[in-house]
């Protein structure tokens, strides 16, 4: 998902705007998780980048997306930057022997 949302419209407050963008998001971040995962993949992942327009949108975190659309409606813009791209995610192993060493170590 790569779009521009905007924050007004003719008959809507922007609060019913805003959750239905947060609805929206919720809803492709939802579809996108439940496709199938091709063997060697463990889950999908995502890359995120937020920004006032597209030429200053940063990397953020899945987690921050909400907590970033709402700074948005209190800087009191009229739209927004969101790109959401799916990828392949892998779990990282942790090493039995560090868990061992930070439990005796207390």
């Amino acid at each position: 998902m790569k779009k521009t949302f905007a924050l007004t419209h003719p008959k809507l407050p922007v609060a019913r705007v805003v959750e239905a963008i947060k609805h929206e998001v919720k809803k492709y971040i939802k579809r996108e998780r439940n496709k199938h995962v091709p063997k060697g993949i463990d889950f999908w992942d995502f890359d995120c980048r937020f920004g006032h327009a597209e030429d200053t949108a940063t990397a953020l975190r899945i987690s921050e997306i909400n907590k970033s659309i709402d700074e948005v409606v209190k800087l009191e813009l009229t739209s927004f930057y969101l790109e959401i791209l799916a990828k392949p995610g892998h779990k990282s192993i942790k090493d039995k022997n560090a868990d061992v060493e930070e439990d005796e170590s207390e």
